[in-house]
């Protein structure tokens, strides 16, 4: 099995690489990146000495990807992934919609070519703002919850966002461009008969992530609360309620594998992969487990907070366990405790993501 891995010296895609390469030594793992985001430079060295080949290219030009060797499946890690992108938080709406939409095009092309399968990193962000922010929500231990006996809209329960939950606009240009990169690859997969998997996932976090305030959140947080960078509570009243679930990206390696390894299974294909609730936090939560590790500070409060955020998003891996047996298995203490080390052992971590 020959894979290619888009967005391979990302977090996401170094983390898949390595995880695909101890777990199939037989397959043969490359990839490409186009090596903008800062700090991304970093992980091309231990992915080559780890017999991964590295490409430097971008998805968004034609002819990069067309000049790539033939794969059997294309996992495609890469995009703008910020739900703030488009509104001059680092990203134009064009580069975004280039990057997330027309990227996608050129990898489906790809696979008509090469008849190679397509697995598409969606994000838990396809689903509508309008319904995510009516939920109705109570208070429980710092963190907002679903409301007890809340009356709430199809697709949705006390295990989080389905798959049947709404995706009417808006989502963010963000969300939009992934949910219409889902709709596209679908379409390329059944016209020239491709197999096509699309997971949906909530918020990855690991040791090792490019921590931002727009992305990346769990890093950044741990890696700013340990460097006493100016923390602060957005939206919400400056509470700190507001509520993500968390999951570590090598955990989708068996998934994956299975998906490429079971090409027509009659399953879904879209699916959420997530934490669930039993792995998410609010920030205050997150900030409570910060103090109990490396003591108390104060973090600011602004009441009035960013386009796009919602009080509570967890998404509901269900079918996912269902069809594939899947289910997280790096607890949300391991990730945390995970990411905290790496902050300790690396003091300039927020300068080479590009905080600082």
């Amino acid at each position: 099995m020959k894979v290619l891995i888009t967005g391979i010296c990302g977090f996401v895609g170094s983390t898949l690489a390595a995880g695909l390469r101890q777990a199939a030594t037989d397959w043969e793992i490359l990839g490409l990146d186009n090596l903008l985001r800062e700090g991304s430079e970093a992980n091309r060295l231990p992915l080559k000495r780890q017999g991964v080949k590295v490409i430097h290219a971008d998805i968004r030009m034609a002819s990069d990807v067309t000049s790539l060797p033939p794969a059997d499946w294309v996992i495609d890690a890469a995009a703008n992934a910020s739900v703030l992108a488009g509104l001059g938080y680092g990203c134009g709406s064009r580069q975004l919609i280039e990057h997330n939409l027309f990227g996608t095009v050129n990898l489906l092309e790809y696979c008509k070519q090469h008849r190679a399968g397509f697995l598409l990193l969606s994000t838990s962000r396809v689903y509508s703002l309008r319904s995510l922010a009516g939920l109705e929500m109570e208070v429980a231990h710092q963190a907002y919850v679903p409301k007890a006996n809340g009356v709430f809209p199809e697709g949705f329960s006390p295990r989080g966002v389905s798959e049947g939950f709404s995706t009417a606009p808006p989502v963010s240009l963000y969300g939009n461009s992934k949910l219409a990169s889902e709709s596209l690859a679908l379409e390329y997969g059944e016209m020239f008969e491709f197999p096509v998997w699309i997971n949906r996932c909530g918020v990855m976090a690991g040791a090792g992530q490019f921590g931002r305030p727009d992305q990346g959140v769990f890093a950044y947080w741990i890696n700013g609360y340990l460097r006493g960078l100016p923390l602060k509570y957005l939206g919400f009243g400056g509470t700190g309620f507001q509520v993500r679930d968390c999951f570590h990206p090598r955990d989708l390696v068996t998934l994956l594998r299975r998906q490429m390894e079971q090409p027509a299974a009659p399953r879904s294909r879209i699916q959420n992969i997530s934490g669930g609730s039993q792995q998410s936090l609010s920030l205050a939560q997150l900030s409570e487990w910060c103090a109990a590790r490396f003591g108390r500070r104060e973090i600011q409060r602004e009441p009035v907070g960013r386009p796009f955020d919602v009080p509570w998003l967890v998404l509901d891996a269900t079918q996912a366990g269902n069809q594939w047996g899947w289910e997280p298995r790096t607890s949300l203490e391991t990730i945390l405790t995970e990411i905290a080390r790496h902050a300790e052992q690396n003091p300039h971590w927020l300068e080479l993501s590009g905080v600082l």
